[in-house]
């Protein structure tokens, strides 16, 4: 039985990236994972969903090239290389998470892992198992999607975003259920490539959890590129009809049977909390995840636990942010804890969506007086110089001291720029310090200082 200072169940974003900064602080490092390093964010989300969504940026640019000059007279969809560029990218990235673990001196461990004490995990593999021991655990399970009665996935005609993923030809029809990030990204992809999309979400906006004049801002940007969208709506049930599916939905009382080749499931996820011997050794869950603190320690001394598996925000760059604060922990190091207030929420669709940070709407219910300024891309001179000026900046501060309490933009790029407020906020920033910073002209980054600005009357642009 081989010792290790600490072996780490799951090599997802969260665990391999609290593998290499353990195995930084000297210390024997095990990574256990029965699939490909990466977890589900590299192998069946995060990444290869982003190639996919580059696929259908490259196709909008081609059927929109004559605002530029250029007339594209004939072209060709290759659906099975798009897919298969995907794909590539994943097992790539997956490739160079093992080679990272070999760099670093980490052992990897292919099979399940499971808890037996508190310093204790069998592995099983395909054709044994053997047994680990460590000072310290991690567990960084990940989660797998969720469902519904009703709403279970089969794998082929409800299906859930791993099945989407490599689909061998765009459906002429799709029902996504749920218009979270994953469902949105998915509706823009697919109606991209001509499938006619209806989204359908229960709560009265896409993008729910996002500031309301962002939510309305991509709601009517969808629906001028021809998505279907049915909000404050639930679905009854969704019943197989050989090739295709029947969605029942109803709003305010009244039945419609939305009609496709497939309905995509994209409800959210739960923890991987099952199986993996929690109950065994006394490891605290609330609501299908483990209970953590802010440097992920769990209920018993020595066991941590990281990422999806801890519950909402389930993003992955929280997951090894989680995993490095960790790690630096359990080593006797004095790291801050996870503030969970500053983390960037980011949805890749067009226009993407991003932000940190509070809402206007989460400001007023804590009864804070505040200041909002607003810029349009429209207004800047390198969105209309690149041909892509919808959305807006819009930044919240607290009206007496300036202070900076969150950011929401929807436009190009969004995803890139909302990295300036993350650094921002955590610095303490106020609207004076982003007003007054001088940006490169020109940029999409000057949205930013105008929006600043604007919260007190200065914007030059407006």
């Amino acid at each position: 039985m081989e010792k290790f200072d600490i072996a780490i169940l799951g090599g997802g974003p969260g665990g391999y990236v609290a593998a290499i900064r353990a195995a930084q602080l000297g210390k024997k490092v095990a990574i256990i994972d029965k699939n490909k390093l990466g977890g589900v964010c590299l192998n069946w989300g995060c990444i290869p969903t982003k190639a996919l969504l580059k696929n259908a940026e490259v196709l909008h640019t081609v059927k929109n090239a004559k605002r530029f000059g250029i007339r594209v007279s004939e072209y060709e969809i290759d659906f099975t290389a798009t897919i298969k560029r995907s794909r590539q990218t994943a097992d790539r990235l997956s490739k160079g998470v093992e080679y990272l673990m070999k760099q670093n001196g980490i052992t990897y461990l292919a099979g399940r892992g499971k808890l037996k004490s508190a310093n204790e995990i069998v592995v099983t593999g395909k054709n044994d198992s053997q047994f680990v021991m460590a000072d310290t655990i991690l567990i960084a399970t990940g989660a797998c999607n969720r469902t519904f009665p009703g709403l279970e996935t089969d794998g082929d005609r409800v299906i859930s975003s791993k099945e989407a993923m490599v689909l061998e030809a765009p459906p002429k029809k799709m029902v996504i259920i749920g218009a979270g990030a994953i469902g949105v990204e998915f509706a823009y992809f697919y109606n991209m490539f001509g499938t006619q999309v209806h989204i359908v979400e229960m709560l009265p906006r896409i993008l729910p959890v996002e500031d309301q004049e962002v939510s309305k801002e991509l709601d009517k940007n969808f629906k001028k590129s021809g998505l279907k969208i049915h909000t404050s709506t639930r679905v009854d049930r969704i019943e197989k009809t050989g090739d295709g599916v029947q969605v029942t939905i109803e709003k305010d009382g009244i039945e419609a049977i939305l009609e496709a080749d497939y309905a995509l499931v994209a409800v959210g996820v739960t923890g991987n909390i099952e199986g993996i011997g929690l109950d065994k050794v006394g490891v605290n869950t609330d609501r299908g995840a483990i209970v953590v603190d802010g440097f992920g320690r769990t209920n018993i001394t020595n066991i941590y636990a990281i990422g999806d598996v801890t519950g909402p925000p389930w993003l992955a760059h929280v997951a090894s942010a989680q995993g490095r604060i960790a790690v630096e922990k359990a080593a006797g190091k004095s790291p801050a804890p996870l503030d969970l207030s500053n983390i960037p929420g980011c949805t890749y669709c067009q226009p993407q969506v991003a932000s940190v940070g509070m809402t206007e709407q989460a400001a007023v219910e804590q009864g804070i007086e505040i200041k909002i300024g607003r810029f349009l891309f429209r207004n800047i001179g390198k969105s209309l110089a690149i041909g892509e000026n919808v959305g807006f900046v819009k930044i919240i501060f607290e009206r007496s001291t300036g202070k900076l309490l969150g950011c929401h933009i929807i436009g190009v790029e969004a995803t890139e720029l909302i990295a300036e407020l993350v650094v921002a906020r955590a610095l303490g920033a106020t609207w004076l310090d982003l007003a007054t910073t001088i940006h490169a002209h020109p940029t999409l980054s000057e949205a930013i200082m105008e929006a600043a600005a604007d919260a007190y009357g200065e914007a030059i642009h407006q």
